[in-house]
């Protein structure tokens, strides 16, 4: 079960990655799974999908119904366009008509064929979908269910059952550098001398070679600045109905127009670290292009670290950006081995506060940190986002979401600092943290874990 570092950042398309970005998957990997079914072309005549859990609880606020019908009409959430994705569902709410490859033409009625079941969750994970291929008299020709598990990444439940022991699958993996554990990765690297960043690079070149890598890193580094780009550009209300403004555009040329003065607060540095990630975070509100980092709901974290290394740090590179990335998705990939990052599973703090942790790691080792520096700098970010809720109002990924993600890119500066002040040595390790984080999302009640039936999406009236 290597976690490479384009699985962990993965081009998308806003509101969700386990909202809007895993059903389109699963719907892609139903498809394909029913193609091959005999006499499917003869007998296949209509296609439901009903959602459970929290795909049901927020999926009009997080736009899953809109995936599913976009999935089925064959869009991928790396290519779609944005700007498309109106034009495609009014067409489809029209005729009402799929006509998916290697299909027969289907009947689907958005309104009815995509069924939100607001009853207990499935068992095996809370973002479930059951899709079910009928015949012309509604008969039954094949029912299959997968499971949107965070970050865009969707399996099956044997699938899931499989990579329960991530930890020993990860060690028995064909790559230099097999860590599944804060603890080996610090012990492979005093044995090889090797940096966490190289060492991550040494496993993707596993599979890939150095410069198709290098290209990759430079790929996600470029999407996530476009989007930072077009958030600072934009300006109005946000979808959805809460009417809630969009802010970086305006904050982004006030503190333009201040640095001009020559007077700048020390903490403006602050500022522009809050405008970089809710720029992000309000174009994947608005279903625009973003990267999971490691998940839509916390995808503003990263880029506005990485922008803040690039702009407000002496001697930032490139290099650096990609030492960054892969240091972060190292950290990433310990985090979904060995607990989560799914709001749905265990509430923000897998979200916001993995994004904070990966943040912090990538930035004190784009600094020169040590390996130690760097284990310490995730762990101080994780640990203070623990029994942090996911309870956004109105299904919208809006309140809170979006401020939280400029708050975690504070806070991953500041855990960089702090470790980039010490030797590396600390109370906490980061594994304890991770495990705390698992148990803490097992205790917390569903209401707090993307439902939007707790916290403050049940605290603040709707205007």
């Amino acid at each position: 079960m290597f976690i490479s570092v384009f699985d962990i950042f993965k081009i998308g398309i806003g509101p969700s990655s386990s909202h809007t970005v895993g059903p389109m998957v699963a719907v892609r990997r139903f498809l394909d799974r029913v193609a091959d079914l005999p006499e499917v072309e003869a007998r296949a005549k209509r296609i439901t999908v009903t959602l459970h859990g929290s795909l049901a609880f927020t999926g009009k606020g997080h736009a899953t119904d809109h995936a599913v019908c976009l999935g089925l009409m064959g869009a991928t959430p790396d290519t779609l366009d944005p700007d498309q994705v109106a034009p495609m569902l009014e067409k489809l709410g029209q005729e009402k008509r799929l006509t998916p490859d290697g299909l027969p033409p289907l009947d689907f009625d958005p309104e009815t064929d995509v069924v939100f079941d607001y009853g207990p969750p499935l068992e095996a994970h809370s973002n479930g979908m059951t899709f079910r291929l009928l015949g012309a008299d509604g008969e039954m020709i094949d029912e299959f269910v997968y499971y949107s598990i965070g970050g865009g990444f969707v399996v099956t439940e044997a699938e899931m059952r499989n990579t329960r022991n991530a930890r020993d699958e990860l060690k028995n993996q064909d790559v230099p550098y097999p860590f599944a554990s804060a603890k080996q990765m610090l012990e492979m690297g005093c044995r090889s001398g090797c940096s966490i960043a190289e060492m991550k690079l040494a496993n993707e070149c596993a599979e890939s070679s150095p410069e198709e890598v290098n290209a990759g890193l430079d790929r996600i580094w470029s999407a996530m600045d476009a989007c930072i780009n077009r958030g600072i550009s934009g300006h109005g209300i946000l979808p959805g109905g809460l009417k809630v403004k969009r802010r970086a555009g305006e904050i982004y040329q006030k503190l333009i127009r201040e640095g001009r003065t020559n007077q700048p607060y020390e903490h403006t540095v602050m500022d522009w670290l809050g405008v970089y990630a809710m720029a992000v975070n309000e174009e994947n509100a608005s279903g625009g292009r973003v990267v999971t980092a490691p998940t839509n709901g916390a995808a503003g974290v990263i880029p506005a670290v990485t922008r803040y290394y690039l702009d407000h740090c002496p001697h930032a590179n490139q290099e650096g950006i990609r030492i960054f990335l892969l240091t972060a998705a190292a950290i990433g990939g310990i985090i979904k081995a060995n607990a989560s990052i799914s709001g749905a599973e265990v509430g923000c703090q897998g979200e916001v506060g993995s994004a904070s942790a990966m943040a912090a790691a990538g930035l004190c080792a784009a600094l020169g940190g040590s390996n130690e520096q760097v284990e310490n700098a995730a762990e101080i970010a994780l640990e203070h986002h623990l029994g942090m809720t996911c309870d956004p109002i109105a299904g919208l990924v809006q309140v809170p979401c979006i401020e939280r993600n400029a708050l975690g890119a504070v806070k991953a500066v500041t855990a960089a600092s702090l470790a980039l002040r010490g030797d590396g040595s600390h109370f906490v390790p980061l594994d304890g943290c991770i495990e705390t984080m698992r148990q803490t999302g097992l205790d917390m009640r569903d209401q707090y874990k993307e439902t939007s039936t707790g916290g403050l999406a049940v605290n603040i009236v709707e205007c």
